[in-house]
């Protein structure tokens, strides 16, 4: 048996990953994916990251946030869709540790693992023929999903970026998305467990409480660009 948590959308919040990975140390999981978005959003760039790069079972892919990070600090051009947050990016990017920068860059958008036989896609979203992260589907079907898996051998697509809870079981394969970790209406802190065996495997969801109190007032005391925007749409207005 081996046992593979799925972390995915931390998006700067050091609170919620701390308690998340405090959680998965009781639970005998054997390794960690990293679905990307580790930074953008939150504030806490160097800390989420510091937390991740100090252990050894975390494999990663990169988002799209985590992207334009990079080119704000790179000084290129904002990726595709988020040239009207660059403001943003840029104040993340403006305070990042570079050597960070340099460890997010060699991460791929794919990673295919096999276990028992089959084979296991680990990515942040859908990507396009060009190899960028489709828009999202605001409700997507096993059908749909199947549509774009069709010539693939996956039987597992694990996947975050749309931040909502995805557990779809099709007829060839089953697609997994736990929800974002770090940006919730509610102070919990969600991840998923892929259990796999010889014969099955099977999905589970995770939501771990932690107290978010000060990770949402820093985003006034850092004056956070877009803060009123991010807590309202990303954290639910809880301050409120």
């Amino acid at each position: 048996m081996i046992k593979l948590a799925v972390i995915t959308d931390i998006h700067g919040n050091s609170p919620a990953l701390a308690a998340v990975l405090h959680d998965i140390s009781s639970r005998g999981v054997d390794h960690i994916y990293c679905l990307g978005d580790v930074v953008g959003i939150g504030p806490n760039s160097n800390e989420v990251l510091e937390l991740l790069l100090s252990r050894t079972d975390v494999s990663f892919v990169i988002g799209n946030h985590d992207v334009a990070v990079i080119a704000a600090f790179r000084g290129q051009e904002a990726p595709e869709g988020h040239q009207s947050i660059r403001h943003h990016h840029q104040w993340l990017a403006d305070r990042i540790n570079p050597v960070y920068i340099e460890v997010m860059s060699k991460w791929t958008k794919q990673l295919i693992i096999n276990h028992f036989d089959k084979q296991l896609l680990f990515t942040h979203y859908h990507l396009t023929p060009d190899g960028w992260f489709m828009d999202i589907e605001k409700n997507p079907t096993e059908e749909n999903l199947d549509r774009l898996y069709n010539e693939t051998n996956y039987k597992l697509v694990c996947f975050g970026h749309h931040h909502i809870v995805h557990d779809f079981v099709a007829s060839k394969r089953a697609y997994f998305n736990p929800g974002a970790l770090g940006c919730y209406d509610k102070p919990l802190a969600r991840y998923g467990i892929v259990t796999l065996t010889e014969n099955a495997f099977n999905e589970e969801l995770i939501e771990v409480p932690y107290d978010n109190t000060e990770f949402l007032q820093s985003y006034h005391q850092l004056l956070v660009p877009e803060r009123e925007f991010i807590l309202k749409i990303f954290h639910g207005g809880q301050l409120a």
